[in-house]
């Protein structure tokens, strides 16, 4: 019998439905598995064609080389602007659309991902996200910093070669806002963080447990909205990215690298979106807010029910999907 489970950190009802239910393996892709050069004339990230990319704002280097790179995305979604024009007229609002949008390149190579980097290599790509989303917030306009990740076209990517992105806007989006206002509520009812409360009882219970070190632990949460959507949370409560230390990048270099491992042995390298959530670091230190990264991996469609509800319906059960990849050798 299906039902439905309440998702306390978006705010979103999903239908659990065994009936739909698939086993693990079911969702393992079937797209053939394109071998690739590790350098391509023709990509502007691949290393040796550093010159087919706007000029650099950061790079990290070992032995001559750059391990990581990141440079303004040619077709920013947003434009850095010096000043911001804002104009409301009865239900018409109006801003300029002012912001920073970059891209951050994973490594030189242009057949590697994140799941097959040595841990050493992931720990610069996060370091990189670090450096820039500090930066970001030292532009007085930025009001908020997404750091995100699309691999494989049914995850929106254009470019094959491995990279992440990096935007700050003027304003805080909606969906922020709304997970802002039901954590603060939560704690001023219950005198607690609601994801310390999750990130306790899921550790307790363990089924939907896919790995944990001394810093994080990986999930696919009670009610989580699509099959095999993880969240990684640090054990140690903060509200803003920024503030990880260096030994907590090591770690979520880690168990990021695993987590993708196991996705990728255990579901044939399937397309997949990650973010991090995360608030300012002026609001670092708020106790109602925790930030997180989630992993959406892009196995089913959002269909009319979807569209139409705002509801989800997930046909596989956490429990069972958490296990499977934890059965998965990495």
């Amino acid at each position: 019998m299906s039902e439905l489970r309440f998702n306390f950190v978006t705010g979103d009802w999903v239908i659990i439905a065994p009936e739909r239910a698939k086993r693990p393996e079911d969702f393992k892709s079937t797209k053939k598995q394109e071998e690739l050069p590790d350098y391509i004339a023709t990509c502007p990230l691949c290393a040796g064609n550093e010159d087919q990319t706007p000029p650099e704002s950061f790079r990290i280097k070992k032995d001559g080389t750059w391990l990581v790179r990141v440079v303004p995305n040619k077709f920013a979604a947003v434009n850095h602007e010096e000043s911001i024009v804002r104009q409301s007229t009865g239900a018409k609002k109006f801003m300029t659309g002012a912001g920073l949008h970059e891209v951050i390149i994973d490594t030189p190579l242009h057949n590697t991902s994140i799941a097959n980097l040595p841990i050493s290599n992931v720990e610069a790509i996060l370091t990189a996200y670090k450096r820039r989303f500090l930066d970001y917030y030292q532009i007085p306009y930025i009001e908020h910093v997404i750091i995100f990740k699309n691999h494989g076209l049914r995850a929106g990517t254009s470019l094959q070669h491995p990279h992440s992105q990096i935007v700050g806007t003027p304003v805080i989006p909606g969906r922020l806002k709304s997970r802002i206002e039901d954590a603060l509520k939560y704690y001023d009812d219950f005198g607690e963080c609601l994801y310390c409360l999750i990130l306790r009882e899921e550790l307790d219970e363990g089924v939907r447990v896919i790995s944990q070190n001394d810093s994080f632990a990986a999930f696919i949460p009670y009610s989580a909205l699509s099959p095999f959507h993880i969240w990684i949370f640090p054990k140690r409560h903060r509200a803003c990215f920024g503030s990880i230390t260096d030994s907590e990048l090591h770690d979520l270099a880690s168990i990021l690298k695993e987590t993708l491992k196991r996705l990728h042995r255990g579901l044939g390298n399937p397309d997949f979106n990650y973010a991090i959530h995360s608030l300012s670091p002026q609001e670092c230190a708020v106790k109602y807010f925790h930030w997180y990264l989630s992993i959406v991996t892009r196995v089913t469609r959002t269909a009319g029910f979807e569209i139409g509800t705002g509801m989800y319906i997930n046909p596989s059960v956490p429990d069972s999907s958490a296990k499977f990849l934890r059965d998965v050798i990495v």
